[in-house]
């Protein structure tokens, strides 16, 4: 059954998101949104997480969690996402990469 999902790219190399574009709509730069089977969303993030290079992507898609949703992060970015008792939160990180900011 096709579900929503939403990739966010920063700074990806064009083949990435004529990647994207084949699968998914772009309604702003960077932005690809679309509804796929989860087989294919998979293999796209694959193909993405394997590709990002020195850019950063963020999937979120449908999951059978609390929160609803599933965020999955690839490359450099402040953001982490961490797991705190099955909910994903997200923790920044310091302007040289030290301790989360509060």
């Amino acid at each position: 059954m096709p579900n929503l999902v939403v990739i966010s790219t920063t700074a990806v190399p064009d083949h990435v998101r004529g990647a994207l574009t084949r699968w998914l709509t772009e309604p702003a730069a960077g932005l690809y949104v679309g509804t796929v089977s989860a087989k294919v969303r998979d293999r796209l993030w694959d193909a993405v997480s394997a590709s990002v290079g020195e850019g950063a992507a963020v999937c979120v898609h449908p999951a059978d969690n609390e929160q609803r949703y599933t965020i999955k992060t690839a490359g450099e970015s402040r953001r982490r996402i961490l797991d705190f008792e099955g909910l994903q939160l997200i923790a920044f990180e310091g302007e040289n990469g030290d301790q989360p900011e509060s």
